[in-house]
């Protein structure tokens, strides 16, 4: 399984995204190996990644992406939302967490 957190220079933002979704993907004890990288939305092609993070604004430079893999994240640091998105993909996949 593989997440890729996404902005627009594929620095800043996506990075701390990135982050964010490792460390949440251990409090949540996922056994199963989920790849996290980053990167910028130009950049990004559709089998580069299982999903793709983005805040809303980058929505309509993601059309080569598959629409049904991006999670749309009204909020880069609301630590709440990325855990609803973010265990609702693993639930999605099957996959066990806490």
């Amino acid at each position: 399984m593989r997440f890729l957190a996404l902005c627009q220079s594929g620095l800043g933002s996506s990075f701390m995204v990135q982050m964010n979704i490792q460390n949440l993907l251990q409090e949540e004890n996922v056994a199963t190996e989920i790849s996290v990288e980053h990167s910028d939305i130009g950049s990004a092609t559709a089998d580069q990644a299982d999903y793709f993070f983005l805040d809303p604004t980058l929505k309509t430079s993601a059309g080569s992406l598959p629409q049904d893999r991006l999670v749309i994240l009204e909020s880069l640091v609301d630590a709440d939302e990325l855990k609803e998105k973010v265990n609702a993909v693993l639930d999605r996949e099957g996959i066990a967490h806490d």
